[in-house]
């Protein structure tokens, strides 16, 4: 199997790319080295449980690709897009960026989807010296302080707690106040980070944690935990899961009747159109983060793409809500840092980066410590009027979601408690 990149095909195995690649391998000179295109790597969930998401994300960076190379590439040189399928599988990840980067001589490389699939990546980006924007990846430069690192993920200086510090702040203003809080999380990178900022807005808030556990990734039976978490009787529950535990958790919410006073938090897949049909009505009432909505002020900059998106989502979201803008706009922001610096070095792309402002179709960006934005642009959302006769038309817009937190960007109230909006 092969995948087109940006007028030409790239094998998406690993064995048989490398053999390819080794016999086209052969040194040009540097006169024309040149005048060849900029070779683009990165790998993207194409298959797998995160698929729904990268296919996205790779359409919106073909159609960056497309548009720069009409208007004649970068710096002069057009864009080819290197990619192979991680297959939602972190394991993979090591091994496709070194074959960018040794055997596929990738010029500039950007990251995947993700924060389980971006961690993995790192220490063979750093070995390599590399310029690196992870897409939608939480936190994981923490640990490295990699200088080259920018993270396209609106979270802000506070990575971990931007996931659900929404949701606390909601909380918070009710009254009378709830006292308690109830935390689950999949055994996973992103879910570990997003619950300890579930513990720090916890206390941040003034919210007694109760209950606080984990379960394993492919977990498909979640009435024990649900059980559980009904014995604890938290007044709240923040759930921090990747896109199958998430519509699994809601679904078996909904089949026990589980209505603590607010649920959601930190659940990534609930913001995809396929998921959402999925479920449906089971949504109402849920609280969750969103990192764009097509609200009339965030929708402006972003129409022409979404436009040209939607004409060509064949058998992927037809919207393109989640992914599909910042899979354009990373890319964007990449070609904004080399025309900037003038240059394809990596150091003075990282410099240019570091040191200014840049717009894109999901809103303007400065970056500070350890490459995260230096102002948070989450959002904390509530579902609600959701029938199971919805459809496309539905998720084209904002009837059935209130943008409640935070307050510059609030479309109206939280329905509260959780019980109440599921009626």
């Amino acid at each position: 199997m092969s995948y087109h990149a940006a007028g030409r095909y790239v094998a998406s195995g690993i064995g048989a790319a490398l053999l390819v690649a080794a016999l086209a391998a052969a040194p040009t000179p540097a006169t024309a080295q040149s005048k060849e295109p900029v070779k683009i790597g990165f790998s993207m969930a194409l298959t797998g449980p995160l698929a729904a998401n990268g296919k996205q994300a790779l359409l919106g960076a073909q159609i960056w690709a497309e548009e720069m190379n009409a208007k004649g590439g970068l710096l002069g040189r057009k864009i080819d897009l290197v990619y192979y399928d991680d297959q939602s599988k972190p394991a993979t990840v090591p091994g496709i960026y070194t074959k960018l980067l040794d055997v596929d001589k990738v010029d500039l490389v950007v990251g995947p989807y993700g924060t389980n699939m971006n961690a993995p990546a790192m220490p063979v980006i750093m070995q390599k010296g590399k310029v690196f924007i992870s897409l939608f990846a939480l936190d994981v430069n923490s640990e490295f302080h990699y200088p080259k690192y920018f993270s396209f993920l609106p979270v802000g200086p506070k990575p971990r707690d931007a996931f659900n510090e929404g949701f606390f702040q909601v909380a918070a203003q009710q009254n009378p106040k709830p006292k308690t809080v109830s935390l689950i999380a999949e055994d996973a990178e992103f879910a570990r980070n997003a619950c300890e900022g579930a513990r720090n807005n916890a206390k941040e808030y003034g919210f007694q944690v109760i209950y606080d556990k984990t379960f394993p990734p492919g977990t498909t039976d979640f009435s024990p935990i649900i059980r559980a978490l009904q014995a604890a009787d938290a007044d709240l529950v923040v759930v921090c899961t990747y896109p199958l535990s998430s519509v699994g958790f809601v679904q078996a919410a909904n089949e026990l009747n589980f209505t603590p006073k607010m649920l959601g938090g930190s659940m990534v897949g609930l913001q995809a159109t396929a998921f959402k049909d999925k479920l449906k009505s089971k949504l109402n009432g849920i609280v969750n983060y969103e990192t764009w909505v097509p609200s009339p002020k965030l929708m402006a900059p972003a129409a022409a793409f979404f436009k040209k998106y939607q004409e060509q989502a064949k058998g992927i979201d037809p919207l393109g809500y989640y992914l599909g803008g910042w899979g354009y706009a990373y890319f964007q922001l990449l070609g904004e840092a080399v025309e900037g610096a003038k240059s394809f070095n990596d150091d003075k792309i990282a410099e240019y980066l570091r040191t200014h402002e840049f717009h894109t179709i999901m809103g303007d960006m400065s970056f500070g410590p350890n490459g995260e934005w230096k102002k948070s642009g989450m959002l904390e959302v509530q579902y609600h009027d959701v029938t199971d006769a919805s459809n496309l038309d539905t998720w084209r817009g904002m009837s059935y979601q209130t943008v409640v937190a935070p307050a510059d960007q609030a479309t109206g109230k939280v329905i509260y408690p959780y019980a109440k909006a599921k009626k």
